[in-house]
């Protein structure tokens, strides 16, 4: 078993989490201006994304361009990882590939904690994304555990792209953000990213 077997109710049953789906989690936050250069790309790469219509094209031409935003606006405060193995406990299914990680330390050579990030890209839709996603944000609570870095609540998403839904764990409570949040409204999406990597 490994992090694409879970869903929503397994990953519930198997870490014994409750799941809220009524909260808005970041409404009141104000947007924030996006950079000239991430105007551009977005303007010229998400049209030819959503024709491509891959994940792997929504990854290399939407995702990654919004998560390195959040690096420099970061002023490189933060490590970002794409495609790593993150394997914490296989005998729970807590094992395989994580689409990104965002790390709370400038070290790049290795996932090092705090992991305080996860985004999960999907091609399909949102929802299916989910499970996979929260079971990779309990991984990142036990890795933080176990190497003596633990944090009050971990931040993930799970997004195709142009679409984006946002998760807080804390404890044994799961929020699922009830606003989905689109490619045109980039500034909030931006503002969630920051506040989710504010260490």
């Amino acid at each position: 078993m490994s992090y694409s077997d879970f869903t929503l109710k397994k990953v519930k049953s198997e870490f014994s989490l409750t799941t809220y789906e009524n909260i808005s989690l970041f409404s009141t936050l104000q947007r924030v201006e996006i950079s000239d250069y991430l105007t551009k790309t977005l303007q010229r790469n998400v049209p030819l994304a959503l024709s491509i219509n891959t994940e792997k094209a929504r990854s290399e031409l939407i995702i990654i361009n919004i998560l390195l935003e959040i690096k420099e606006i970061s002023i490189h405060e933060i490590s970002l990882f794409s495609g790593v193995d993150f394997t914490v406990d296989k005998e729970r299914g807590l094992n395989g590939y994580c689409d990104y990680i965002i790390s709370g330390t400038s070290e790049q050579f290795y996932v090092e904690t705090p992991v305080i990030c996860i985004v999960e890209a999907k091609n399909e839709n949102i929802v299916s994304g989910l499970g996979q996603c929260i079971a990779e944000m309990v991984a990142s609570k036990l890795y933080n555990e176990q190497e003596n870095t633990p944090l009050s609540c971990l931040y993930g998403a799970v997004t195709i792209g142009d679409e984006w839904k946002f998760i807080k764990l804390e404890a044994d409570k799961v929020y699922i953000d009830k606003d989905t949040y689109y490619i045109n409204d980039i500034g909030k999406i931006i503002a969630i990213l920051l506040k989710m990597v504010a260490v």
